[in-house]
């Protein structure tokens, strides 16, 4: 079940029960919601936070506009469904175990940059090491900030998240 945040402008519905929202995110929706091609109304999920330009965690259907903020520099970062051999009967009571195993291969954070290379990392580097210093020789300027190096074979930070699915 949704709540209604009041606007001036277009419905705004939050699936966000027990999920603080920040004033200013809520301000920034507001704000949205008045545009005048905003459609339907705004959907807001449990990963809401105040973005550049549109709120994080938020969907803005619009008519007759594109808002390029609005869909996001991390839409599709990398998602992928991957199956796997493993069947629900096989998967023990607990899954703690297994999610201690993805945490300690997948780096995730800001942090996970100051820690030596994971598996993942390793992996990921052995096998692009000679593409990726291509790259970064034809564009200098990737490698004077380092992150984006520092960011492959990573979970990333912000509202990333490794989601495991019986179907």
């Amino acid at each position: 079940m949704y709540d209604l945040i009041e606007s001036g402008g277009r419905p705004i519905k939050a699936w966000t029960r027990g999920v603080p929202l920040e004033p200013e995110a809520r301000k920034q929706l507001r704000n949205i919601a008045e545009l005048p091609f905003i459609h339907g109304h705004i959907a807001v999920m449990p990963d809401v936070h105040l973005g550049r330009g549109a709120t994080v965690g938020s969907v803005i259907p619009t008519k007759g506009a594109i808002i390029p903020a609005a869909v996001g520099v991390d839409i599709g970062c990398g998602m992928a469904a991957v199956m796997t051999n493993v069947t629900a009967s096989q998967l023990p009571d607990s899954l703690k175990s297994i999610r201690s195993e993805i945490e300690k291969a997948i780096p995730v954070g800001q942090g996970s940059h100051k820690q030596p290379p994971r598996r993942a990392e390793a992996a990921w580097y052995s096998r692009h090491k000679t593409a990726w210093e291509a790259i970064e020789a034809k564009h200098p300027k990737i490698s004077e900030k380092k992150s984006a190096a520092l960011q492959i074979g990573t979970l990333g930070g912000g509202n990333h998240f490794i989601e495991l699915c019986l179907d």
